[in-house]
C-alpha cells in the first residue's frame, strides 16, 4: 500500500469544493467530486497518486502519494520525448543511408548494396520507395550483389514478442529496430463474397514471397471475428484455418508477423518494391556492417523530432518510443546503443534539473512494461521544467487535446475544458493514468498527474476527468 502524502491547500474547503477527512493518520484532502468517483469505483486513495502544480508556482497545489512510485503505462511516454527535444534538439533527423560496395557500370552495381540505419522511428511504405527512388536515380537498375543491412546502430538482442502480454501479433508488442520499416506492421484485409462464397484476401504492403492462406466464409454475426480467423503465422506468411463471417463486410487487421525476422521483413519489402520500380536483384538479403571501403549513393533523412514526438504522443505509439530512447544513448564507436544506456541518460537529465528520482525504472520508455515506475512528484516536476524549457511549445504540442484529437478525441467533449487541456492517456490492465497541462478558466496553467494502480483502474476514469474539470473550474 503507497503511503498516503498530502499537501493542503490554501484555499477553504468550502471555497473549493473539497472533502477532507483523516486517512492512516494522515490529513487527506480531494476535491468532493474526485473522491466521489473514487469511491462509485469502489478505488481506494491508497492505489492514486496525484500530483497538480501551477507551472509558475513554487509549491504543488495539491499532492497525494506522490513520491511513491506507480506504474505509469504510456505517460511515461512524456518522460522519453521530453528528455529527447532536450537531449537531441528540435531539430533533430533520423538518416538512413544507402552505400555501394563495388564499382558501377552501367546501370549495374557490381557488387553488394548497403543499407545502414540509425533508428529512424517512421520509416513507412512511403519514405521507403522514395528512399529507393533516389537510389535508383543514381542509375542503378541491376544489383549483381547482396543486400546488406546494417542494424548495428542499435543492440541486437534477442527479442520475445510474446513476452509482455502472450500477444505477439499485435503491432505494440513490435521489438525495436535500427532499420526499423513501417513499424514491421502489415494490414491483411478480408473482404467476403457472397456470391463466389470466398473471402478476398490482401495485404496493405508490398511484400515478395509473401504467403496469405485466406479463411472460409461463414454465416453469423461478426462478433470477435479476429478470434474466428484461426490465424497462424509462419516464416513466410500467414495462413487463416477459420472462417470470416459474411456479416462482417470489409474489415482490416493490422499485425506483426512475428516469425519473420526484421532481416526478412526488410528483404521481402525491399525485392518487391525494387522490382516494381523496375530493378533487378537476385542476391541475398544479409545482416552485416558498412564496409570501410564503401560509397555512400544517398540518404534519406526522417521528419524532425517534434513530428515524430507527436505521433508518439498523441496516438501512443510503443514501438517508436522504444527507438526514441535508444536514439537517446550517448554514442561511443563500435558500441550500439542499449536501451540501458538510454535509460541513464534520461536519469542524468532529469539530474541536471535538480529532479532526484530514486523511484524511477524505465524498461523501455514506452511504458508498455509491468516494471516501470515513476512517482506522480517526478513526472509533475518534470512537466513544470518542460513549460519553461525553450522546447516547450514543440512538446505542449505533442499532446493530445481534451475532446479533440488523439487519445484525448472522445474524453471531456463538449464540456467547458474541451479544447482546454494537452492530456497524455495511458493505459494497462490494472493501470490508467494522465499527465499533462490544464489551462484553467482563471487563464493560469496547471501541471496535473493522476496516477491509478488498481484492480479497479479501468473504472478510475471519471475521477480523472473529475480532477482535470476541477481544476479549470475552480483555479
Amino acid at each position: 500500500m503507497h503511503s498516503l502524502v498530502i499537501r493542503k491547500l490554501t484555499r477553504s474547503a468550502a471555497g473549493c469544493g473539497l472533502l477532507v477527512c483523516a486517512a492512516a493518520g494522515w490529513t487527506q484532502v480531494l476535491p468532493f467530486t474526485v473522491d466521489a468517483a473514487l469511491q462509485r469505483a469502489g478505488i481506494p486513495v491508497s492505489a492514486v497518486g496525484i500530483y497538480v502544480q501551477d507551472v509558475s508556482a513554487g509549491a504543488a497545489l495539491l499532492e497525494v502519494n506522490a513520491a511513491a512510485g506507480f506504474s505509469p503505462a504510456s505517460v511515461m511516454k512524456l518522460v522519453t520525448t521530453d528528455a529527447a527535444l532536450e537531449l537531441l534538439g528540435p531539430t533533430y533527423a533520423w538518416k538512413t543511408r544507402a552505400y555501394a560496395a563495388g564499382p558501377q557500370y552501367g546501370d549495374v552495381l557490381q557488387g553488394d548494396l548497403i543499407i545502414q540505419g540509425s533508428g529512424d522511428p517512421k520509416l513507412v511504405l512511403e519514405n521507403f520507395w522514395l528512399f529507393l527512388r533516389r537510389i535508383r536515380a543514381q542509375g542503378i537498375r541491376t544489383i549483381n550483389g547482396n543486400l546488406v543491412l546494417d542494424r548495428s546502430a542499435f543492440e541486437d538482442k534477442p527479442y520475445d514478442a510474446a513476452a509482455f502480454d502472450g500477444e505477439p501479433a499485435k503491432p505494440y508488442n513490435v521489438g525495436p529496430d535500427a532499420l526499423l520499416l513501417n513499424y514491421k506492421t502489415i494490414g491483411v484485409r478480408f473482404l467476403p463474397d457472397a456470391a463466389g462464397a470466398a473471402v478476398q484476401v490482401s495485404v496493405d504492403l508490398p511484400l515478395a514471397g509473401f504467403r496469405v492462406a485466406a479463411p472460409a466464409l461463414s454465416g453469423g454475426d461478426c462478433g470477435n471475428w479476429q478470434d474466428k480467423l484461426g490465424a497462424e503465422f509462419t516464416d513466410d506468411g500467414i495462413v487463416f484455418n477459420g472462417a470470416f463471417p459474411l456479416a462482417c463486410g470489409d474489415k482490416t487487421w493490422y499485425m506483426n508477423p512475428y516469425r519473420i525476422s526484421p532481416v526478412q521483413f526488410f528483404g521481402k519489402m525491399f525485392r518487391q518494391m525494387w522490382q516494381e520500380l523496375g530493378g533487378t536483384f537476385n542476391g541475398a538479403v544479409i545482416d552485416g556492417r558498412l564496409p570501410n571501403d564503401a560509397s555512400l549513393i544517398t540518404e534519406w533523412s526522417s521528419q524532425a523530432l517534434p513530428e515524430i514526438i507527436r505521433d508518439i504522443n498523441k496516438y501512443s505509439n510503443n514501438v517508436m518510443a522504444r527507438q526514441v530512447l535508444l536514439s537517446l544513448a550517448p554514442e561511443i564507436p563500435m558500441l550500439p546503443a542499449s536501451t540501458q544506456r538510454g535509460a541513464d541518460a534520461v536519469r542524468f537529465w532529469l539530474a541536471g534539473k535538480g529532479i532526484n528520482a530514486p523511484e524511477l525504472v524505465i524498461e523501455n520508455g514506452s511504458g508498455l512494461s509491468r516494471y516501470e515506475r515513476i512517482s506522480p512528484r517526478t513526472l509533475g516536476r518534470m512537466l513544470v521544467a518542460a513549460f519553461h524549457a525553450p522546447t516547450m511549445p514543440e512538446f505542449i504540442g505533442s499532446l493530445p487535446l481534451a475532446g479533440l484529437d488523439g487519445t484525448m478525441r472522445k474524453r471531456l467533449q463538449n464540456d467547458t475544458i474541451t479544447g482546454q487541456a494537452h492530456v497524455k492517456t495511458g493505459s494497462l490492465d490494472q493501470v490508467r493514468s494522465i499527465a499533462g497541462y490544464v489551462l484553467a478558466a482563471s487563464g493560469r496553467r496547471y501541471v496535473v498527474v493522476c496516477l491509478i494502480n488498481d484492480p479497479n483502474a479501468a473504472l478510475g476514469r471519471a475521477a480523472q476527468d473529475a480532477l482535470l474539470q476541477w481544476i479549470y473550474q475552480d483555479w
